[in-house]
């Protein structure tokens, strides 16, 4: 067993360099599909990963009523004097009891004064500009498919002026969203199978070509085990040789994108797949698809001359 296995490894081998033109054909044609199934890959996971945190970082962003008390425990009374504020945090409390809401942050005037400052700078809005502005709840929701609901609710809240998430924007977001993972999803198995259908036929192709050897092994008495053996093994080798260079073009080629693009990403609470994750996953894949569909193409593709 263990020696048929080495005799059909190494048979395989000397039939890759006797029919080195076939096996040039076959390879390059893995190549050209391989790389394209893994570009369309890497693409479509990491245009995933960025519309769903894009979608995550969608917020909605409560502004109360001018003059609004409900993050103060103490007021004002009608003498001056300081007492218990009886309405802290109604509002607050109103909202964290909606179903869908995951975190209610507090954003005062001053909070807001400052971004706009950092933004844009304190001498276009300075300090008085605080007098135009309200407090607000930053509501962050427990999935984007809860952020239109929560808002509806919100907005029907006493003490609440108005709600903004983005509106048609981020609905836009929400179904380039849906039709990203719908869509890539049914494009990467089509492009699989396509990446089936053209190796096993042009590793069929090489096999047609040498189907006088199978033909006179027939004869000579050998077991149809023993002849799908090196068939076996020079399919395999043809999906590995043919993910090599695939491989190359998405490690090197990957790489220079995250070193440029991510930083940039991150700044705006989104990533790309880091390369301890995607290179595992992707080259992987390409290596282990190749393998399989060279080797079981070679297999499938005898069985017409093998039969009684």
């Amino acid at each position: 067993m263990i020696s048929n296995f080495f005799r059909h490894l190494w048979e395989s081998i000397k039939n890759l360099k006797r029919n080195f033109w076939m096996t040039f054909a076959s390879v390059s044609m893995v190549t050209f599909t391989l790389t394209l199934l893994g570009i369309f890959a890497g693409v479509l996971m990491n245009v995933t990963r960025i519309t769903t945190a894009a979608e995550n970082n969608i917020k909605i962003n409560v502004y109360l009523d001018y003059g609004s008390t409900d993050n103060s425990k103490t007021k004002k009374d009608a003498g001056g004097a300081t007492v218990d504020n009886g309405d802290y945090h109604k509002i607050y409390d109103q909202i964290k009891s909606i179903s869908g809401v995951k975190s209610v942050t507090y954003s005062s005037k001053e909070e807001q004064l400052k971004k706009v400052q950092e933004q844009y700078g304190s001498d276009v809005f300075d300090d008085q500009y605080k007098d135009s502005l309200q407090d607000a709840y930053i509501v962050q929701t427990t999935s984007s498919a809860k952020v239109k609901s929560v808002n509806t609710a919100i907005k029907k809240i006493e003490g609440v002026d108005t709600t903004n998430y983005g509106g048609v924007d981020s609905d836009r977001l929400f179904n380039i969203a849906k039709l990203i993972r719908v869509w890539g999803l049914a494009g990467t198995a089509v492009l699989i199978v396509i990446a089936i259908f053209l190796i096993s036929n042009t590793i069929r192709m090489t096999i047609m070509a040498r189907k006088r050897d199978i033909e006179i092994m027939r004869l000579v008495g050998a077991k149809n085990s023993y002849i799908r053996g090196p068939f076996f093994f020079e399919g395999a080798w043809v999906g590995l040789l043919g993910a090599i260079i695939p491989s190359l073009i998405i490690y090197f080629g990957y790489t220079y994108i995250y070193n440029t693009a991510n930083a940039q990403l991150q700044l705006e609470g989104m990533s790309l797949y880091p390369t301890n994750l995607f290179f595992p996953a992707v080259i992987g894949g390409l290596f282990i698809i190749g393998i399989i569909i060279g080797s079981l193409g070679a297999i499938l593709s005898m069985r017409r001359y093998l039969k009684i």
